[in-house]
């Protein structure tokens, strides 16, 4: 097998499994341990996976996270659940904004159901389901393109968010801990603030497997959402604390129930 062909299996095997072992692939691919070496480097050295003790992981870690085109393969009906449980925030004829990332990607595709809308966003995924549709005013905020994010992020991206005012944000997030959300990149983080600063009600968006992790950069506490949207219930401490606060929570399988 080619290279790029064995490398693009091991891709595939990640996307179905999360992680790979290194001595699975060698006896697999019937190659040595030092060629399966040389692809996991070179993919990590694409952003793709993370190598750990043993193989590699497309599972988030603190300065980790996997390429959109992967994360968009991955917890498909539990981001269809969260994102009919954030169409329920939405009132036809608001503005609205939708962050980048798979899951919010998600929600971007429905808002269709709530035209006539207004949809600011620098999710490209978004603005390539939108397109062309009636009855929505499409803004995509410009930037420096990110293939990893498969959004747009920087100063640009900023400064227009500072010259906007929405109804709602969807802010996803790959890591809640304790009563904080954490990203692992500083300009996404920045790019997410400004919408949060940008919008009159700010919802974050969660799959109740990120809770209980953190990631290099702290976000945003969740006292400075309006609404907290999970899948599942985590068993944790944060939605009862957030509950507390006052904030509103919605499991989203409990409406299905």
């Amino acid at each position: 097998m080619k290279r790029d062909a064995r490398r693009q299996e091991i891709m595939d095997m990640l996307v179905q499994n999360g992680s790979v072992d290194l001595d699975a692939l060698t006896a697999h691919f019937g190659v040595s341990r030092m060629t399966i070496h040389r692809d996991l480097d070179d993919l990590e050295q694409a952003g793709l996976l993370r190598k750990v003790r043993g193989g590699a992981t497309i599972e988030p870690g603190t300065q980790f996270e996997s390429d959109f085109r992967f994360r968009e393969r991955q917890g498909g009906e539990a981001k269809r659940l969260m994102a009919r449980a954030a169409l329920t925030l939405i009132e036809p004829g608001s503005s609205v904004i939708v962050n980048d990332g798979s899951m919010a990607a998600v929600l971007g595709a429905m808002l269709v159901e709530k035209r006539p809308l207004s949809v600011i966003t620098n999710n490209f995924a978004v603005m390539e389901a939108l397109k062309g549709e009636r009855g929505i005013t499409l803004i995509g905020l410009g930037g420096s393109y990110s293939a990893k994010y498969n959004g747009f992020f920087g100063i640009a991206t900023e400064e227009s968010l500072a010259r906007l005012r929405v109804d709602i944000a969807f802010i996803s997030s790959p890591a809640v801990a304790g009563v904080m959300s954490y990203h692992m990149d500083d300009t996404v983080v920045r790019a997410k603030r400004a919408m949060m600063r940008a919008a009159g009600r700010s919802v974050l968006l969660v799959g109740h497997q990120r809770f209980g992790h953190a990631a290099l950069h702290a976000m945003a506490g969740l006292e400075e959402f309006d609404a907290i949207v999970t899948d599942a219930d985590p068993g944790c401490e944060a939605l009862r604390e957030a509950r507390e606060a006052g904030i509103g929570v919605t499991i989203a399988r409990d409406l299905i129930e």
